[in-house]
């Protein structure tokens, strides 16, 4: 049975093709390989050569090359090399002389047979058989011998050639056309004959290609060359309108295919269409970029709409003038504005956010002044712990340093933060100094009271080596904060005892008002009520006698403003009276 495999060449290269699947390989099918290929394939040493020439040999699994041949290398190549006789089916005589063969040996044709008959002999008559009788004669003939299988398959390729062998041929229509010349011996095997036949048919169908796209191109330069000197031939020119135009010229008339001449005036109106479209771009572009200057002139703002800029262009002479602006749309106009007013923002926020930046550089500056201006301060003494701004201020008023940072909206610090903020930073070196002053009056046991002088204080603080360092402007702050809290002590004392007082007074007015043995009244003196009072409760709270004595005036007071009350309303009532 004949393979489906077929060799032919690309770029010097041998590849392989199959006529059934239409698939294309490198590697030589198996269908292709020569017993000798066949068992060297089937191993898993492989022969190579090495870049100076000299033969190796690598195992494709355990990855192991060496120089010498291994053994089961030589003996696959061995078994390959052996010889395989063909089994003929004796020949059969009939009487008077003539041969018999099957008419299909083995499912062979009849090249096949003769090869099975022998490749030297071919049959002939006018000899005698071994009983004396006429029959099949063999004459000996040299076949052609090729010391290679590519110049054998080289050599049948060349006799289909000289035979004018076509490629859509049979190759039983082969087989007739070229089995009488000695070269069809060239191959001995009929399967690589018929693979030969494959292989030319398929290297001659490709160059026929190859002619037939070289011709085409160049019909098609001569068919566009032609088309070119039409101007007429517009890119929306139709075949039908196009081809009287033509008719008469040489080129059309040479080729007769009317659908390749078609194809061709198609081909060169997509060219057309396609530089008609290159050329709108270019035109479009340019109109866009004219178009973006004629914003830039127009002096729009950020925030200007679209209604009116819409109107200003289309006011404008050079827009009016230049008949290119006439390919933009509605739509590319618009773009453009938006694309415009995109720049005009990016370009004013970028402003305001330098603007900003610096602003911010220049706030930070100033208040970096400041702050020097404070340090400066704080080293001569005149910002201390408890120093209050206003005491600093007459010194701050007329600097540069502070005048600067008046009027500063940023989310920095006033002058007022800054200059509370050094305040802190002197408070809290009090405070590590403080703690020891209070442990030193603790265990002297004293107490500073609004009298203490400070001289006092001062000499108490030297006597004891935790505090004898301390600065005397240190332990003056100190001891003012000391007594002024002890004044603030002593004032809040006062005041809740006069309020406990209060208390008091009011609870023995509210006893005085609700006696009921005799009721006091208007007319009721301290004295005739003083004993009535005196066990009470409320009466012995009062230290004094004249903490009681305002709780019954302030009864008696009362209730003299209600008589005085009760009295204007009566006078009212008689003068309403009269008047009726």
């Amino acid at each position: 049975m004949a393979s489906v495999w077929s060799q032919a060449e690309s770029n010097g290269r041998t590849y392989y093709y199959n006529t059934v699947t239409k698939a294309t390989q490198w590697t030589k099918p198996e269908e292709l390989m020569t017993p000798s290929e066949r068992a060297l394939a089937n191993q898993p040493w492989k022969q190579h050569s090495s870049p100076e020439g000299r033969p190796y040999w690598y195992h494709a699994e355990t990855k192991q090359t060496t120089w010498e041949m291994p053994e089961v290398y030589k003996n696959a190549l061995a078994q390959s090399s052996q010889p395989q006789m063909p089994q003929m089916p004796a020949p059969q005589f009939v009487a008077g002389g003539t041969s018999f063969f099957p008419s299909q040996p083995q499912q062979r044709d009849r090249d096949d047979y003769e090869e099975r008959v022998g490749q030297d002999r071919q049959i002939g008559y006018g000899q005698m058989d071994v009983n004396g009788a006429r029959g099949v004669t063999f004459d000996t003939q040299v076949d052609p011998n090729y010391a290679t299988f590519e110049e054998g398959e080289a050599a049948f390729i060349s006799l289909l050639r000289r035979q004018k062998v076509q490629p859509d041929w049979t190759w039983e229509q082969t087989m007739r056309a070229t089995i009488k010349d000695p070269q069809y011996r060239a191959l001995k095997d009929p399967k690589d004959r018929k693979a030969a036949f494959e292989k030319y048919a398929v290297e001659v169908r490709l160059q026929e290609k190859d002619r037939a796209k070289e011709r085409l191109a160049k019909l098609r330069t001569d068919f566009g060359t032609m088309l070119r000197r039409h101007p007429e031939i517009k890119h929306y020119t139709r075949w039908k309108t196009a081809r009287p135009i033509i008719e008469g010229e040489t080129i059309f008339r040479s080729t007769n295919d009317d659908t390749e001449r078609k194809q061709l005036f198609e081909e060169y109106i997509i060219e057309l269409k396609k530089a008609h479209i290159e050329q709108e771009a270019v035109a479009r572009k340019s109109a866009m970029d004219e178009l973006v200057q004629i914003l830039k002139g127009l002096d729009l703002e950020p925030y200007t709409r679209w209604a009116e800029a819409d109107s200003m262009i289309r006011s404008d002479h050079k827009f009016q003038e230049d008949s290119k602006f006439q390919t933009l749309s509605k739509s590319d106009i618009l773009t453009a504005f938006e694309n415009h007013i995109k720049s005009l923002e990016r370009t004013f926020n970028d402003e305001r956010q330098r603007e900003k930046n610096s602003k911010a550089r220049r706030e930070r500056q100033n208040r970096d002044r400041f702050l020097d201006l404070l340090s400066e301060l704080r080293a001569a003494g005149k910002i201390k712990a408890g120093t209050k701004w206003m005491s600093i201020y007459p010194d701050i008023k007329d600097d540069v340093r502070y005048t600067n940072m008046l009027g500063q909206r940023g989310s920095g610090s006033t002058p007022l933060d800054l200059f509370w903020d050094v305040v802190e930073e002197e408070e809290r070196t009090i405070r590590i100094v403080r703690n020891d002053v209070y442990d030193v009056l603790e265990d002297k046991r004293y107490e500073v009271t609004p009298k203490t002088t400070f001289q006092e204080f001062l000499t108490l603080m030297s006597t004891d080596r935790r505090t004898a360092s301390i600065p005397e402007d240190t332990l003056s702050l100190i001891f003012a904060r000391l007594q002024e809290k002890v004044v603030r002590k002593s004032e809040h004392d006062q005041h809740a005892n006069e309020r406990h007082q209060r208390r008091n007074i009011d609870a023995l007015r509210s006893k005085i008002k609700h006696l009921s043995n005799p009721p006091i009244t208007a007319n009721s003196t301290w004295e005739t009520i003083r004993p009535q009072i005196a066990h009470m409760e409320e009466f012995k709270t009062l230290e004094s006698d004249d903490f009681r004595r305002q709780a019954f005036e302030k009864v008696i007071r009362r209730l003299r403003e209600k008589e005085d009350d009760h009295a204007d309303r009566e006078r009212s009532s008689h003068g309403g009276k009269r008047d009726r």
